[in-house]
């Protein structure tokens, strides 16, 4: 896993330096009630010299040729590790949910569960989550469990991602 360290960038944030730049690339989809689906995605981690670093995450449609047909869905928010390994993330959709995830990050891995979710009157129901980010083999693989619409906590959406 080549990557170097950017310049200005917070001590706090050296386990998760592997994240920053653009990545990119297809994943999938299944949840009960709705039909299996493929789905390009693009994820940016970014910093400013601060002790967090800023992620947007866009998924869209993607036509036969591999080029993005219309967008389905976005997420923004930021990544907030702890010296002793914990991280906070706080996520933002504009689907009309609002989420705190805790979780650990050991070595390339990052495990995250959600402590909060808000959600606006028109919102779907959406009760939890968990995800696990990693570097394998140098692209970004995550996974999206959720519980949702009456269901248990299951596998909804995965994705593997390559450094643009």
């Amino acid at each position: 896993m080549a990557f170097e360290i950017p310049d200005g960038l917070h001590t706090d944030l050296y386990g998760l330096a592997w994240m920053i730049g653009r990545w990119e690339g297809r994943g999938k989809g299944s949840y009960p009630g709705t039909e299996d689906f493929d789905f390009g995605q693009q994820i940016d981690f970014a910093h400013n010299g601060g002790n967090y670093l800023h992620y947007l995450s866009q998924t869209f449609e993607v036509g036969e040729d591999g080029r993005a047909v219309r967008p389905l869905g976005m997420e923004t928010g930021f990544w907030r590790p702890k010296p002793d390994g914990a991280i906070e993330v706080v996520l933002c959709q504009p689907d009309g949910y609002a989420e705190v995830w805790y979780g650990k990050i050991t070595g390339a891995k990052i495990e995250l569960a959600t402590d909060a979710v808000v959600r606006t009157a028109t919102a779907d129901e959406y009760t939890a989550g968990q995800r696990l980010y990693g570097n394998v083999e140098g692209d970004l693989l995550w996974t999206f469990d959720k519980a949702a619409g009456g269901h248990d906590l299951q596998n909804h959406l995965w994705a593997r991602l390559r450094r643009a």
